[in-house]
């Protein structure tokens, strides 16, 4: 029993002597837990503001009443734009849905609440890959609308609710009895309105009808359009989740390799390699090149198992698509080379990169779309090379945009690598 009790021991202590392993145990759960619990938990959180566009053909006083709501509501950062270049910004994943309001859309929304018009038909196009939005958006533009129209419909005098009177008096499809009682509650409305005009404190006391039994409907319809860069073009929801998963498996590939670097120099392989006449940058570079071209190789493979079994399709540019997939494996060969300089020992050094590989791939949208992340977070995404890999295998995929949709991607991509693989050069140690 001695023996069992000493050779546990022994374990505990080479465990707990790694001091730097067992921080990054400790650390990678508590930051992921916090990572997750900050985008869901919480009731008193507020939604990061939706990138939306809306595009007002009618120019009526109520459709600019419309989008003056939209633009009030917190949940939204609208823009306005044209119709075309709108649903464009969409298609490129720039906005998240743009909404037109048609022509004649004051004229028809009010008459249209009533139940006495044909309804105005708004546009939505919206993002297929962002499945969250839609009903987000349809239904805080169902809420605006309401608002607004409700609100033109009961605050002014006349207008339309005289032509709702007069509709309803001359109906044949009414009974005398529902007829009455409508023109009743009519009048009900049009004495509020007299009061509301000359007393504005008493208005507010008596500001809403009675019920009355008059149905509401909603005063318009929606058209919603998958914004797709070619119209036989479906979302196809595996082309995403291949890149998010193709982009975690391929830099934690690029960290065992940075792992089998350090063993080799515990090894002291790199102490014999640097007694021949070769310079650090080309000792380090082979490293590089031969990762870049396993992580290569094995990407090809797993979008090989995609292309054949679920459905996922080059629909862009084929020549942007490589270049991207050539851009992430040199990005992770430098990444793999980065952690093995900043890492003491291969056990503190996978610990390390496990840490660092799981906070870019979630920062990178391929756990969780990153329009759920905080406003700021969402900012700083933006400057992880995961995001742009991610969104620009999105682009030559499943949006099926051209070879300038990827070059953003392919430049930032490549910075970062350089940027990796000059501070791993200058930092790495030869000996351990």
């Amino acid at each position: 029993m001695s023996a069992f009790i000493a050779l546990v021991r022994k374990d505990l202590v080479l465990y707990f002597s790694n001091r730097r392993s067992v921080i990054m145990s400790i650390a990678a759960p508590i930051l992921i837990a916090a990572f997750f619990g900050s985008l869901f938990g919480g009731s008193d959180r507020k939604p990061a503001n939706i990138p939306i566009a809306v595009t007002d053909l009618d120019h009526s006083p109520l459709s600019a009443k419309v989008v003056a709501a939209l633009r009030s509501d917190s949940a939204l950062t609208v823009g306005e734009l044209a119709a075309d270049e709108a649903q464009a910004q969409v298609k490129s994943g720039k906005l998240r849905a743009a909404v037109t309001l048609p022509a004649g859309f004051g004229a028809k929304a009010a008459p249209a609440l009533l139940g006495g018009a044909d309804k105005p038909q708004i546009v939505l196009v919206y993002d297929p890959s962002q499945a969250m939005v839609l009903p987000l958006v349809r239904g805080l533009l169902s809420q605006h609308v309401m608002q607004s129209v409700s609100q033109s419909l009961f605050d002014n005098p006349g207008g339309l609710l005289t032509d709702a009177r007069a509709r309803v008096t001359k109906s044949t499809q009414l009974t005398d009895e529902r007829r009455a009682e409508l023109e009743a509650m009519f009048d009900s409305i049009a004495r509020v309105q007299e009061r509301a005009a000359s007393a504005p404190a008493a208005a507010s006391a008596a500001s809403a009808p009675a019920s009355s039994g008059l149905s509401f409907s909603l005063p318009f319809s929606t058209r919603e359009v998958e914004a797709s860069s070619k119209p036989d073009i479906k979302y196809n929801s595996y082309s995403h989740s291949f890149a998010g998963m193709g982009v975690q498996f391929i830099l934690l590939m690029g960290v065992d390799m940075a792992v089998g670097l350090l063993l080799m120099r515990r090894l002291g392989l790199w102490k014999r390699l640097r007694a021949a006449p070769l310079s650090r940058a080309k000792l380090l570079g082979s490293r590089i090149a031969s990762t870049a071209l396993i992580a290569l190789i094995v990407f090809s493979v797993i979008y090989a198992v995609a292309f054949a079994f679920f459905g996922v399709r080059v629909e862009g540019s084929v020549l942007g698509f490589v270049a991207v997939l050539v851009a992430f494996a040199l990005l992770t060969a430098s990444f793999g080379l980065l952690v093995a300089a900043l890492g003491k020992t291969p056990e503190a050094t996978r610990g390390l990169a496990i840490l660092a590989t799981l906070l870019l791939v979630m920062l990178g949208g391929a756990w969780v779309p990153s329009f759920i992340f905080p406003a700021w977070l969402q900012t700083v995404s933006l400057f992880v090379p995961t995001r742009w890999a991610i969104d620009g295998l999105d682009a030559m995929t499943w949006r099926g945009l051209g070879l300038d949709a990827a070059l953003g991607p392919v430049a930032v991509t490549l910075g970062f690598a350089v940027l990796f693989a000059a501070l791993a050069i200058a930092r790495f140690q030869w000996e351990e």
